[in-house]
């Protein structure tokens, strides 16, 4: 049974103590990937993107363009760096782009 708090806390403190609680942490961060790359690539790159999934440390993109997909791997550290940042902490290390 969970422990109750006799004191007042915040909304964003009761969900994260219930995020942690229940180890959803890993669920939430492929969300939150997903999210991070539809808002940093832009409606441009997203048209053509057909799956994201996040594996351990790994973000595999699925692109319905192969020159879309080559011009892409050229910046794949740069895109890497972009998505931690957005995301504020260290999540994706390594990039496949399918």
């Amino acid at each position: 049974m969970p422990k109750r708090h006799n004191e007042h806390i915040s909304i964003k403190d009761a969900l994260k103590e219930f995020v942690e609680t229940n180890k959803l942490d890993k669920g939430l961060d492929k969300v939150n990937v997903a999210d991070a790359w539809a808002n940093l690539m832009g409606n441009g790159v997203n048209n053509y993107t057909t799956a994201i999934t996040l594996e351990r440390d790994t973000l595999y993109v699925q692109l319905s363009s192969s020159v879309l997909r080559e011009e892409l791997s050229y910046g794949k550290q740069k895109i890497i760096t972009m998505i931690n940042e957005e995301l504020g902490k260290d999540i994706v290390k390594k990039l496949i782009l399918r």
